[in-house]
């Protein structure tokens, strides 16, 4: 894949230290094409943690910031956008303040604890004309994006079913220690603000927008901390007479991350897994089997040059799918920065932010109340 000819964009990252996974996803999908370059950041609340992650990532002392509210008091002619990375529930306070501020924002999903808090973000979000990113970053996958255009061209028919699972381990295994904020549930349990998100994001992603209408659901608690929700199911009517079926959780035993979509329509189905991710296979009503790759020639998304940093056969991951959604970002800024028309709406299909978040939200919302009362709640 050829590197943007375009200076890169400035972030400021808050949160995202070295102890943190997620920060080093961001730190290196952001760069990994050239379009963004990390210039200044508060990685942690902890001075040595945040000095140790300013050397690692190469941040001169001077543009370490102790909090973020120095951050954003310091840098704001300086920088294209700052990145979020703190756990949720410090999303809201530090995303408005940015956006108030005059920054342009990405957050990490999800991006607040409720539905009224993507709301108040939004509202600030117009107040000051802003610009806001949310990074699902699954949707960057080549063949989720090969699986979404074969749907829009109505190669699968008319959408019947889709069965979307996210079984993790990770409350299970042996030897299990999550972070202190991933311990305490809301009126949307955590496990669905880590995974759920990308389960409503995903079809929202594939299905070009199709809402859900009503959902039943099930939370239950079967590891190491009975304090908290590890697993999900749910039922959902959407437009058009769709269902979705989908489970997410973290107490399935061999699953590091078993994310896997399957599609049905009325002439074709379709199956994708991200321990395969270079695969998508097709089953046709008359009986025929396909299995499109990368480098296929039938796959007029995911054989484009953007998504081919080396030759199909060798496998791209999930850095490389955060680069296609950090590409995308890029390409939706530079716009709003110039003012471009539609700015402030869906760049190219692939980037979303506060609306799209407030429907997930109250999507996960509904599942929770579906489980306390036993019955189906209308969104």
């Amino acid at each position: 894949m050829a590197h943007s000819s375009l200076s890169p964009l400035r972030l400021g990252f808050i949160g995202g230290a070295v102890t943190s996974a997620i920060g080093h996803t961001h730190f290196n999908s952001s760069r990994l094409d050239g379009h963004f370059r990390v210039d200044c950041g508060c990685f942690s609340r902890t001075a040595s943690r945040n000095e140790e992650t300013a050397r690692t990532y190469g941040i001169p002392a001077e543009r370490t910031h102790a909090t973020w509210h120095e951050l954003l008091a310091r840098e704001r002619e300086t920088l294209d956008a700052v990145v979020v990375l703190t756990p949720t529930p410090d999303h809201r306070e530090i995303v408005i303040a940015a956006l108030e501020a005059g920054y342009a924002v990405i957050c990490e999903k999800a991006l607040a604890l409720s539905s009224a808090d993507c709301r108040a973000i939004d509202d600030a979000l117009n107040r000051r004309r802003g610009f806001l990113a949310v990074t699902y970053n699954y949707s960057g996958y080549p063949m989720v994006r090969e699986l979404r255009r074969l749907i829009a061209e109505g190669e699968l028919g008319r959408l019947h079913q889709i069965h979307i699972e996210m079984p993790q381990e990770g409350f299970l295994r042996r030897a299990a220690c999550p972070q202190a904020w991933r311990l305490q549930d809301y009126g949307v349990p955590t496990i669905s603000l880590d995974l759920g998100v990308h389960v409503h994001h995903l079809v929202h992603f594939l299905t070009g927008g199709r809402r859900p209408l009503a959902v039943v659901g099930d939370q239950s608690t079967y590891g190491q901390f009975p304090e908290i929700v590890d697993n999900v199911y749910c039922l959902a009517h959407y437009e058009d007479s769709l269902r979705v079926q989908s489970w997410y959780g973290k107490t399935a035993l061999g699953y590091r991350n078993g994310l896997r979509i399957r599609v049905f329509g009325s002439q074709a189905s379709a199956e994708w897994l991200q321990t395969e991710p270079e695969d998508l296979r097709l089953s046709h009503a008359d009986g025929r089997h396909v299995l499109l790759d990368r480098g296929c020639a039938d796959a007029d998304v995911a054989r484009q040059v953007r998504y081919n940093r080396f030759k199909p056969g060798h496998p791209s991951g999930f850095i490389e799918a955060f680069a296609n959604l950090y590409a995308d970002i890029a390409d939706h800024l530079r716009r709003h920065q110039a003012h471009a028309a539609g700015s402030n709406g869906f760049a190219n299909g692939f980037v979303y932010g506060a609306r799209e978040s407030e429907e997930g939200l109250r999507f996960l919302e509904a599942i929770s109340r579906s489980s306390r009362a036993r019955e189906w709640e209308i969104i």
